[in-house]
């Protein structure tokens, strides 16, 4: 697997991410589908992630744990990722070398709309299943 590039949709930020897999997964969440108007489609890239345009760069948390990387100029959806780790998730709209990637996951699928369905079969796993690997316990404060 190697490095990809993107970039936002006016250009003012850049994304240099080398993904955990080569494999595409949506989030059904109804905040991922507020921020991107639709399913959020990423790719796991742990912390080789590169995210350079200074000032147009946006960050918005979200979350008790978590927060959104966008362009402050054109909007783009950039990343998702965990608050005070390097745990991204990066949209795979943003890079062209993506098109070929395999579906492979649906997270939050217990809040997907019934408007829409994709027709791959994928692995699929609940909202709680997510917070459980995600969220901060108790321990952790």
């Amino acid at each position: 697997m190697g490095m990809l590039t993107g970039k936002c949709l006016c250009g003012a930020v850049i994304v240099k991410a080398t993904p955990k897999r080569e494999v595409i997964d949506a989030c059904h969440c109804s905040m991922c589908r507020k921020w991107s108007a639709g399913p959020y489609l990423a790719m796991g890239c742990g912390d080789d992630v590169e995210i350079t345009g200074g000032s147009f760069i946006g960050v918005y948390q979200s979350s008790e744990w978590a927060e959104r990387v966008f362009c402050k100029t054109c909007g783009t959806s950039i990343a998702w990722r965990l608050q005070g780790e390097s745990e991204y998730h990066v949209s795979t709209q943003i890079f062209e070398e993506t098109h070929s990637y395999p579906f492979d996951m649906q997270v939050y699928i217990d809040e997907k709309p019934k408007n829409y369905n994709f027709a791959e079969k994928t692995k699929t796993m609940t909202g709680a299943q997510i917070q459980a690997m995600f969220a901060p316990t108790s321990e952790d404060n």
